[in-house]
């Protein structure tokens, strides 16, 4: 694989790992979900983020999980911008969800092309 693609895994993997655990488990992501309106799904997407970085982890060895974890997280993260946008965030602040949805459909991209 290319260093883009493992740039952009390590990227992920990392950045859905650690945020993935904050959504789980620090108190200002209670009230970030509260503010989205979204309190019933904090520990269900907390999980599928950490799930979606273990996921893109185990894809080196399996490599079929990379495409169900990066299509996953790239849906995860397209919710994550209609989310923002629906409670009028700024850019600034809607923007990681929107890079993290073009890393993550690269990463789904350049899998396929290994098929």
């Amino acid at each position: 694989m290319t260093v883009a693609y493992n740039t952009a895994n390590v990227i992920s993997i990392l950045g859905f790992g650690v945020y993935g655990l904050l959504v789980l488990f620090a108190d200002g992501m209670i009230e970030e979900f509260k503010r989205f309106g979204l309190s019933r799904f904090r520990r269900l997407t907390g999980a599928l983020e950490v799930l979606g970085a273990l996921g893109l982890l185990v894809g080196y060895l399996i490599p079929f999980v990379t495409l169900l974890a990066s299509g996953g997280l790239t849906i995860l993260m397209l919710l994550g911008t209609a989310t923002r946008i629906r409670v009028r965030d700024t850019l600034l602040e809607t923007l990681p969800a929107v890079v993290l949805m073009g890393v993550n459909a690269f990463i789904f991209w350049v899998a396929l092309q290994a098929g």
